[in-house]
């Protein structure tokens, strides 16, 4: 696996891929004692970036809670096979990935467009959300962004008001762009998870659990 596919994670991660249910699935494993692991899913036809989420090892040695970085977590099953959802009235902000920007929707905002303010914080490196009648305030950080060491630019951000749903743009800059273009051609290369092997039920049993949870 080329570096332009690992750069999101620490030298030394390894990576598998399967294809199933019309996403291809990446498999990380970060190194070292204290490591953890991340998996990425991406739409197989149109490469979209669906999932990305990370965890690591809580004190006790054990894996914690998956984070969400871009989609989100499905809905739980309680024991009494109950769902388990966020409640309807609640503002709810989940990532999605287009080919040239990077979008947040924040749910049940039904607030008028004049309320919105969507600014750049340029010491924190952070995209603020905040409501005039201060119903709402976020503070979003741009992982990709980060990690690649670029600043945020406020010419970049866009945003628009519909049905109840603030929506949040970031163009996304060359450099992101480029290192994209790297990462698709370095993951269609990966070493694929062999049928019942370790990563692969790995996968398995995390979709498991993750409805049980």
């Amino acid at each position: 696996m080329t570096d332009a596919a690992l750069a999101a994670y620490p030298k030394g991660t390894t990576v598998t891929s399967a294809v199933s249910g019309g996403r291809r699935k990446l498999h990380f494993t970060l190194p070292g004692e204290d490591g953890g692991e991340a998996v990425e899913e991406y739409d197989l036809q149109t490469d979209e970036l669906l999932v990305r989420k990370r965890r690591a090892k809580t004190v006790l040695g054990k894996m914690g809670e998956w984070v969400y970085e871009v989609g989100e977590a499905p809905s739980r099953v309680t024991i009494e096979n109950d769902m388990l959802r966020v409640s309807s009235s609640n503002p709810t902000l989940v990532r999605k990935d287009r080919p040239h920007a990077f979008e947040w929707r924040i749910r049940n905002l039904p607030y008028p467009k004049s309320t919105y303010s969507v600014t750049v914080d340029a010491e924190a490196q952070q995209v603020v959300v905040r409501t005039s009648n201060k119903k709402y305030f976020k503070r979003i950080t741009i992982d990709d962004m980060e990690r690649a060491r670029l600043p945020l630019e406020e010419a970049a951000l866009s945003w628009s008001h519909e049905n109840n749903t603030l929506i949040v743009q970031y163009k996304k800059p060359a450099a992101v762009l480029q290192h994209e273009r790297e990462a698709k051609t370095a993951r269609l290369n990966a070493p694929a998870m062999q049928p019942g092997g370790a990563n692969a039920g790995d996968l398995d049993a995390q979709a498991e659990q993750c409805k049980q949870q």
